[in-house]
């Protein structure tokens, strides 16, 4: 017996994990930053995590060994010795890598010779120990709670993550499963016609349609789709916590961002250029003198690759070149606001980071050359320029402070805004200057003061300007000021600070973050609620961008008109027109929205909430036509069948619940709930004749449903050959090959299949758009890949003529179009 042991041991490693029990790097005394040593922590105990499942699996084959090897030896004097399986095929190979792909030791190929196997097999053992033996995949057939009782195991039979193999018997099969390349991680079954990968060390077997079964090859190469992506329109603005990010450019394209996308918007002309040199949020913008070069900044950021380092961006407007890439290495966490100098023909750049120390540096950006730095403030700074007629004075300001830096060869010496007898406010949140030189700042406090030139005392105060901070001020060309609050009022003073003209925005675009001068007589508003509008203090504003203000999860394809819908936490819901590029109409609930469904007819659409409540608008006039409830959790993915007489709700609660529909959509009565998942529902699809539904979940379970009884249907044989109407489940035979290596399972959180059949796009938790050939059933198929998002894409969808494709981006809340090229 302690032979037996100890050759386990040999072939299962537990030095790693002793390692990471023994390893002390990012304890509490590491110079490590929180944030580091959390993610660290994070990988650690999910790599400890996938060592114990093997670990788990491995000792539950050695007790079902033991027991085999019991009943031999009772067996033995009638039968003569056994040949005992070649254990290295049925024991999971310890993993080298931290993500749930699964490397073999060289040399541990299982033997292809069946005959050790049949033997094993053919001995006499209990049901549930047969049912193991007689499958000739063994790796990771221990998936979820192996000593569970004889109701969950039928409840869950029809799973593709359980090694169930039908009617066949061991005497059936003649060899080992196939290798992908020496990979543990994808394996082909060809006599049984399945394909099996593994995520996070967990196995999901996926069935083939029978008539690939004998042609199908898991070493094929897969071609790249004959078609590519080209960002056509970028629907959002970031105002919400970014300032000064708003410019009109000679041009006449209005400039701004949104996730990792600088916009360069022609309102008349309604076309958009973009720049996409950024990899993750950008937060700062500034245009030089010459109204050609522009400048922005982003922050960190995460690539499938690694960290990306923040970093500023000096790029051409007209040709949309990258000129310079400033700080790599030098900013830390993010830039979070920059400008050109003006009287030396903007040959420096300033800019402030995001570090604990907000580090102002001084940059001759054409020799990307650092000339000076200072830690600026520990607090927040919100705004920094340089004065217009002396490039070596620099001001900032920011939370409790004003500072007037002057730079002295490499050395910026600092001097304090002196508050005096006027009351200090909170936040100093925004600053301009006058033609004379003077220093014009807006405050918390509602006022704006007046700094006179050189010096660091205020020289006129206008108390209360605004009810509530002044968010933004902008110097017009004629002279006038112009500022703009939280009392979303816009007001124009004179060159003595008198008022002059007052126009209140509504409510409905929220309060002004930032102003800058447009043509003529009109000025341009970026909102905190991420409207960008056009208009002049003497008439109305509109907007010309919108989009939403918090994450965004929802998209749904409208099934006959160039129309799509999205809806997020904002608890927005939009219906917008994908030619004109403007929302056809607005509607505001009372849930956040997580999934939207248009019934196959266009002329209702679904939508669920985060609360388990479901509605129904009419999407003509966006009237509410019913409400529903299902449970108390988040309703994540809601789907109409083919034919519109049934709904699919799938739920956080791990039930699908079915509702038949009647008068095109505007009737439901629940037929019932489809229970058998053990974890929250991700995607569902409907068969082409919506008698048959596949749902995936949260633990990577592949489940088949009869919706109209709410059954299970357990049999491959019925499943392997269905036609599936949509193709947006992230788990099947027909999609596993946009898996990247090293995936968790929840990388990719959205796919679409275009209407053509021969197209298939994911959105990522990278931020990228990736377009692959549809079927793909290959390992590591190849893709086009798209930037563009700097949050995770929540979801993606083809318009219903395939002309293009809609993309949602989760925390960056941006909606992007994409052409089919």
């Amino acid at each position: 017996m302690e032979d037996g042991f100890s050759s386990y041991s040999s072939l299962y490693d537990t030095s790693s994990l002793l390692q990471f029990c023994n390893d002390d790097s990012a304890s509490a005394a590491s110079s490590m930053e929180v944030t580091d040593r959390i993610a660290s922590l994070e990988q650690r105990v999910q790599m400890q995590e996938d060592e114990i499942q093997l670990l788990k699996s491995a000792l539950a084959d050695v007790v079902r060994r033991l027991n085999l090897s019991e009943e031999q030896h009772t067996v033995g004097t009638r039968k003569g010795p056994t040949k005992a399986r070649p254990m290295i095929a049925t024991l999971p190979l310890r993993p080298t890598v931290n993500n749930g792909t699964v490397l073999p030791k060289k040399g541990t190929l299982p033997s292809p010779s069946g005959s050790g196997s049949r033997k094993d097999a053919s001995m006499p053992t209990n049901k549930s120990t047969v049912r193991r033996a007689n499958s000739n995949e063994h790796v990771g057939t221990l998936t979820r709670k192996d000593s569970g009782d004889s109701k969950s195991n039928r409840t869950r039979a029809g799973s593709t993550g359980s090694n169930s193999s039908g009617k066949r018997t061991s005497e059936s099969k003649q060899k080992d499963p196939v290798f992908n390349a020496g990979m543990r991680r994808v394996t082909h079954c060809k006599e049984e016609g399945y394909v099996k990968m593994y995520l996070k060390g967990r196995p999901i077997t996926m069935y083939m349609p029978k008539d690939l079964v004998d042609s199908y090859c898991l070493e094929a190469k897969a071609d790249l789709p004959h078609k590519k992506l080209k960002l056509d329109w970028v629907y959002g603005y970031r105002g919400r916590d970014c300032r000064s990010n708003l410019y009109l450019l000679p041009t006449g394209e209005t400039v701004y961002f949104i996730a990792s996308v600088v916009v360069l918007y022609n309102v008349d002309e309604q076309l958009q250029r973009h720049y996409t040199g950024h990899t993750d949020d950008i937060k700062c913008l500034a245009v030089h003198p010459d109204k050609i070069t522009i400048a922005t900044g982003q922050v960190a950021g995460t690539s499938c690759d690694g960290k990306l380092a923040p970093h500023v961006r000096v790029w051409d407007s007209v040709s949309l070149n990258t000129l310079h890439v400033l700080g790599t290495g030098f900013f830390d966490r993010a830039l979070v606001c920059l400008a050109f100098s003006k009287s030396n023909g903007g040959n420096t750049l300033c800019v402030v980071d995001d570090s604990n120390d907000h580090v102002l540096s001084v940059w001759d950006w054409q020799r990307e050359d650092r000339l000076a730095e200072v830690k600026c403030s520990n607090e927040s700074v919100f705004a920094t320029d340089f004065h217009p007629t002396d490039s070596n004075i620099i001001v900032t300001c920011g939370k409790s402070h004003l500072y007037f830096w002057t730079l002295e060869r490499s050395t910026l010496v600092k001097k304090q805004g002196l508050f005096e007898k006027q009351e200090k406010p909170k936040f100093v949140l925004c600053a301009t200057f006058s033609e004379n030189g003077d220093t014009i700042t807006g405050d918390s406090s509602g006022n704006i003061l007046v700094w006179g030139k050189g010096t660091n005392r205020i020289s006129q105060a206008i108390q209360g300007a605004h009810e509530g901070s002044v968010f933004a001020l902008c110097m017009l060309r004629n002279g006038t000021l112009v500022s703009g609050g939280k009392d979303r009022k816009l007001i124009s003073w004179d060159g003595a600070y008198q008022q002059i003209q007052m126009v209140e925005v509504p409510e409905l675009f929220g309060p002004i973050r930032t102003i800058a001068e447009g043509r003529g007589e009109s000025v341009l508003i970026g909102t905190t609620k991420n409207f960008v509008l056009q208009g002049s203090l003497d008439g109305e504003f509109i907007p010309i961008t919108q989009g939403h203000t918090d994450e965004l999860w929802g998209l749904a394809i409208h099934p006959v008109k160039a129309q799509f819908l999205t809806c997020g936490h904002d608890r927005q819901v939009s219906l917008w027109d994908s030619s004109s590029h403007h929302p056809l109409w607005i509607k505001n609930l009372e849930d956040a929205a997580q999934s939207a469904g248009f019934h196959p007819s266009g002329a209702v659409v679904a939508i669920g909430t985060q609360t388990g409540r479901w509605l129904v608008l009419d999407a003509d006039s966006k009237d509410l036509v019913t409400v529903h409830t299902d449970g108390n959790e988040q309703l994540s993915v809601i789907h109409y069948g083919p034919d519109g007489n049934f709904l699919a709700i799938g739920s956080h609660d791990n039930y699908i619940y079915i509702y038949a529909v009647s008068e095109s959509g505007r009737k439901y009565n629940r037929v019932g709930k489809c229970s058998g998942h053990s974890s929250f529902i991700t995607h569902l699809d409907w068969s082409v004749d919506s008698q048959y539904l596949v749902s995936n979940s949260g633990d990577y379970e592949i489940l088949y449903w009869i919706p109209s009884v709410c059954k299970q249907v357990v049999s491959m044989e019925t499943t392997r050959d269905i036609s599936w109407s949509t193709c947006t489940c992230t788990l099947a035979f027909q999609v596993f090959g946009l898996w990247p290596d090293g995936s968790d399972g929840t990388d990719i959180n959205a796919v679409c299949r275009s209407n053509d059949s021969r197209l298939l796009v994911t959105g990522d938790d990278f931020g990228k758009v990736h377009l692959f050939s549809y079927p793909c059933s290959q390992f590591r198929a190849p893709s086009h890949v798209y930037g563009g998002h700097s949050s995770h894409v929540t979801n993606v969808n083809f318009l219903f003529d395939d002309s293009f494709l809609v993309s949602t981006g989760g925390k960056d809340m941006s909606v992007m179009q994409w052409r089919i090229v």
